[in-house]
């Protein structure tokens, strides 16, 4: 192999571009380029980025050979059963001449560590050449930290009222030399924000403390990981990198429930870790006490230290997001002019989370500066058409009751009873007056939800709202807040 890359090292050779054959670090930096559009970014760090890449000369003498080298023999099988295809027709793409591709594992191609003695003899005598021998982090170890996301910064996080305590928090503990709110757990819904704040924490940790460990990883490389130690018989080396890390940080520790042996090894990491007095961040989608599958022992240890949690975004709060978003697009589109009316359009419509707020903004934008078009509602409305329908809420009558009754601390029989106290009738007319506008049932039919009543009541009861809006401001203040909790 070492003769080999040798002679690779001084082949001549030209590609279509300049004349030249590509390095082995430039086209495997191609070939993850493409790759990493073809799979998720779990399946990319936890497969691809490990592997390394060696270019060899053939019996020709021409770089017509490449071997993909992987850490291990698992992974050499795996990446070859599922992957091997992609990469083969990635590397054929961008360098046609490579006809001879193969998988290895590690200790096929690397030499067993000389002793000290001897090193520098061998080095001398067999120097490998980088430019045809590229490896991305330790071969002989799986690696686990997952790739930390640029743009997630505690600058580019949008606060409200949603998220500011999870924020604040987690601002905290980034800026803490010593381990406090041990363990934080964030969670919430998915698409709020908790990666984010996650790599954001890790972000700050090493801008402060270069020296850090900081071992960030999802539950999913958590857990294969220690499948792939338990397979080759290798759990101190697993145990060891995770108890090496000053903080450990493990997103989606949902996923681990219901794992019998998984959670068994997460249980011992957490004590070890905690109990040399390093951090520990966990974040999750639901509260530890509300983790399905999940041993007692986990839950009240993941609550131990300090639990916040992540709301779902309100009206104020998306609509500051869009508007960051859109600084974000400028530069990268130039000067946009979106009007407000687009922003709090999209604010109101898209409330399940960022992410979709995200994507439809950036559709919208992608079609003004495409076919050069002006942004409009009428324009959102027509693009975003299918998104929009799938996130149109059936809203109902019962659950505009409920929510009135709630936001004016009412009993909800109140609604459909016979009381006319002022405290009970003024919201029963409201209720009527948000039923008429957020649903498509008739007078009469909302009638009869509100105790059987005419359907000249509910009409009665609609106009004297929609009178009271135009010179009530405090009213007209509390009938946009609670529409916008009856829409989220």
């Amino acid at each position: 192999m070492v003769d080999r890359m040798k002679g690779a090292a001084t082949s001549p050779g030209s590609d279509s571009s300049n004349g030249e054959k590509l390095s082995a670090a430039r086209l495997w930096d191609a070939v993850r380029v493409r790759l990493r559009r073809e799979v998720t970014d779990a399946s990319f760090d936890f497969f691809i980025r490990p592997l390394g890449f060696v270019r060899e000369a053939g019996e020709d003498g021409l770089l017509n050979r490449a071997t993909i080298v992987a850490p291990t023999a698992f992974m050499r099988r795996y990446v070859e059963d599922h992957y091997g295809d992609a990469l083969r027709r990635a590397i054929a793409q961008i360098e046609a001449e490579i006809r001879d591709i193969r998988f290895v594992h590690a200790s096929d191609v690397l030499p067993a560590a000389p002793a000290a003695a001897d090193a520098s003899a061998i080095e001398a005598e067999t120097p490998v050449p980088k430019a045809d021998a590229v490896f991305e982090g330790p071969l002989p170890d799986h690696a686990l930290a997952c790739r930390l996301e640029p743009r997630y910064t505690f600058d580019s996080f949008i606060v409200g009222k949603p998220n500011e305590i999870a924020y604040h928090a987690a601002q905290r503990v980034a800026e803490g030399d010593s381990a406090q709110f041990n363990p934080l757990y964030i969670y919430g819904a998915s698409g709020l924000g908790k990666t984010h704040l996650m790599h954001a924490i890790a972000w700050e940790i090493r801008k402060k403390r270069p020296t850090a460990n900081v071992l960030y990883l999802t539950a999913e490389r958590f857990m294969h990981g220690f499948i792939r130690a338990l397979r080759h018989k290798d759990t101190m080396t697993f145990k060891d990198q995770l108890r090496a890390a000053d903080v450990l940080m493990i997103d989606d520790v949902q996923f681990i429930g219901g794992k019998e042996y998984t959670q068994d090894e997460f249980f011992h990491t957490f004590n070890a870790v905690i109990g040399s007095g390093k951090q520990l961040i966990f974040s999750a989608d639901r509260s530890p006490q509300a983790l399905e599958g999940m041993e007692e022992r986990i839950r009240s240890r993941l609550a131990w230290g300090l639990s916040v949690d992540i709301h779902a975004t309100d009206f104020e709060l998306r609509l500051s997001i869009l508007a960051s978003k859109v600084q974000a697009a400028t530069r990268v589109f130039g000067a946009l002019a979106v009007p407000p009316r687009v922003l709090e359009f999209l604010a109101q419509k898209i409330v399940s989370n960022v992410r979709d707020l995200e994507g439809a903004l950036n559709r919208i934008i992608a079609q003004a500066t495409l076919v050069n078009r002006p942004l409009s509602v009428e324009m959102a409305q027509e693009v975003l058409a299918d998104m929009l329908r799938a996130h149109d809420k059936k809203i109902t009558i019962d659950e505009i009751m409920r929510h009135t009754a709630d936001f004016y601390g009412m009993r909800l029989p109140d609604m459909t009873s016979e009381r006319r106290a002022r405290a009970v009738a003024r919201p029963r007319q409201v209720a009527m007056y948000l039923a008429k506008r957020l649903t498509t049932r008739s007078l009469p039919e909302i009638g009869r939800k509100f105790g059987g009543r005419d359907h000249t009541t509910v009409l009665h009861a609609v106009r004297r709202i929609e009178n009271l809006r135009s010179t009530d401001s405090t009213l007209d203040d509390e009938i946009v807040r609670l529409q916008r909790m009856i829409e989220m």
